[in-house]
């Protein structure tokens, strides 16, 4: 799994060379950071259902074309696979938070998923607009740490991006 020191090492592997002062202070501020990631995935991880329900609950909100597409059992599959693939963005953004880097989400939440997006014809809006309430909802010290906050926000900023 791709992290600070799982990157650094294979950089300076791969330059055949041993990891500079550079590549060291990089792995000590991801340290220096670990538990403030660390309290920021166990906060996600104790609430994690209610962040992605209030996150789903924006999305609908802003794109209601989720909400009226007809037949009611196709209504409900789409509510249903919409909050399921939310779900497991909040989770791969709490796998980030405790390895310390992006290798969750590149590996299995973006890479993969854009494909997916593109080929099936599916739009990424609605998961970027549920994805920016999480980020903008979240505040310190009310659900965790200021440190913490900016942990949390950098990585959904990343999926944010990613999925624009």
């Amino acid at each position: 799994m791709k992290s600070v020191v799982t990157t650094v090492i294979a950089a300076a592997d791969a330059a055949g060379r041993f990891p500079s002062t550079s590549d060291l202070e990089s792995v000590q501020g991801s340290i220096q950071r670990a538990s403030a990631r660390l309290e920021a995935a166990e906060k996600l991880g104790g609430n994690i259902e209610n962040v992605a329900k209030e996150a789903y609950d924006a999305s609908i909100k802003k794109y209601p074309y989720l909400n009226n597409s007809g037949e009611a059992n196709d209504t409900q599959t789409k509510k249903d696979k919409c909050m399921r693939d939310i779900k497991h963005y909040m989770r791969l953004v709490q796998y980030s938070l405790a390895v310390g880097g992006t290798g969750p989400l590149d590996e299995w939440g973006i890479a993969g998923g854009r494909e997916v997006y593109r080929a099936l014809n599916l739009p990424t809006a609605p998961y970027v607009e549920a994805l920016k309430f999480a980020r903008n909802r979240g505040c310190a010290p009310r659900d965790m740490s200021a440190q913490a906050l900016v942990e949390y926000n950098s990585l959904l900023d990343y999926v944010i991006n990613s999925l624009s």
